[in-house]
């Protein structure tokens, strides 16, 4: 039996400069990147993991340095009684200028080189572990798997691999049908930062950190083992923090405590998570969106956001104020067709909105 863990898309190095979260707090996570993957390298150690496999994009080259590349370096010695298996991908891509070539790796560290796939044998554990690495940005066709054939006369057999199960993508292009028909026992994939277990045999274990608000909900990273009964695996949430977005409905009966009480009982971890809320319904023009966010700070690790509410107008004041104009008469005429419906209540804001924003406009 051999145990092993897959990860992937770590990004170490990223600055985050993208991101709708303040300068401060893309530098913590930018170390939290860091803090998460020494913790995984540890697990592995606690664990007795025979195989780290990690999947492409360990880094971001355009803002590694070399101080990084030697601490990697330092932290892989150290795991020495590990079997670390790197295939680069396309933000760590491997070649002459490629940092992975700037130092000397100890022996537990094998990375695969371009070209072709390869393959690295352990005959103590009866292992092979086959692997392919990037050596530019993009990969649009994939002639890998012509004339590939798997040696048998190991038990235990892995593929790593960075790729794009989409067939149109720039991003080294696989066929799920040519993987499932391979004789493997588990194909390690990187690239899409979603955990997806496809099977036992074949998973993409996301990203080990979330990197924004596009990557919802858990990471971590892939553990499994093989033996005699075949191939196990299961996924082990691991990051530091989450990112989770979460809609809210109000309405034009909640003044400004409601409001900031309604989004104090959204369930989670408020002080470890990063919170996109998404607003909608109706709400007072007297409530600013800033003095929410700062009522709101100490409840918060982080919170932002999106405003889809519809302003609640004080309607007889605005028949009053504009009695003799189009947006008086428009008021008159919405009232009539019965304000209890709700479509008609929509239609009316909707619609006050456009003609308030245009007469402010001109």
């Amino acid at each position: 039996m051999i145990k092993f863990i897959h990860t992937a898309d770590v990004h170490l190095g990223l600055k985050f400069n993208k991101v709708s979260f303040p300068r401060e707090l893309a530098i913590n996570r930018r170390f939290e990147l860091w803090s998460s993957f020494e913790g995984l390298v540890g697990y592995c150690k606690e664990k007795g993991i025979d195989f780290l496999l990690i999947a492409g994009d360990l880094f971001e080259a355009s803002y590694f340095t070399l101080g990084d590349i030697k601490r990697l370096r330092d932290l892989f010695k150290e795991a020495r009684d590990i079997n670390i298996l790197i295939a680069a991908g396309n933000h760590d891509y491997l070649n002459d200028k490629s940092l992975y070539r700037k130092v000397e790796w100890s022996d537990n560290v094998h990375i695969f080189d371009t070209g072709a796939i390869g393959k690295k044998e352990f005959p103590e554990l009866d292992t092979v572990i086959y692997g392919y690495s990037w050596d530019s940005l993009e990969i649009r066709e994939n002639f890998l798997f012509e004339g590939f054939e798997v040696d048998n006369s190991f038990s235990n057999k892995i593929l790593l691999i960075h790729g794009d199960l989409a067939r149109s993508s720039n991003y080294l292009p696989l066929d799920l049908d040519l993987l499932n028909k391979l004789d493997l026992d588990y194909i390690a994939l990187g690239h899409i930062h979603k955990p997806i277990i496809f099977s036992d045999k074949m998973a993409y274990c996301g990203s080990l950190e979330p990197l924004d608000f596009g990557e919802l909900g858990e990471r971590g990273f892939i553990e499994g083992l093989i033996g005699d009964s075949g191939t196990k695996v299961r996924f082990v949430p691991f990051s530091k923090r989450k990112f989770l977005h979460e809609r809210l409905k109000l309405n034009e009966n909640m003044n400004y405590r409601d409001i900031v009480g309604a989004i104090k009982a959204i369930q989670g971890e408020k002080d470890r998570d990063l919170f996109r809320i998404e607003l909608e319904g109706y709400i007072s023009q007297d409530i600013e969106f800033k003095s929410l966010l700062k009522s709101l700070e100490g409840d918060f690790y982080y919170v932002e956001f999106i405003d889809k509410t519809t302003p609640d107008y004080d309607l007889e004041a605005l028949e009053r104020e504009y009695k003799d104009s189009l947006i008086g008469e428009f008021i008159r005429a919405m009232k009539l067709k019965g304000l209890d419906e709700p479509v008609v209540k929509k239609a009316l804001y909707f619609g006050l909105d456009a003609l308030l924003r245009g007469r402010v406009d001109s």
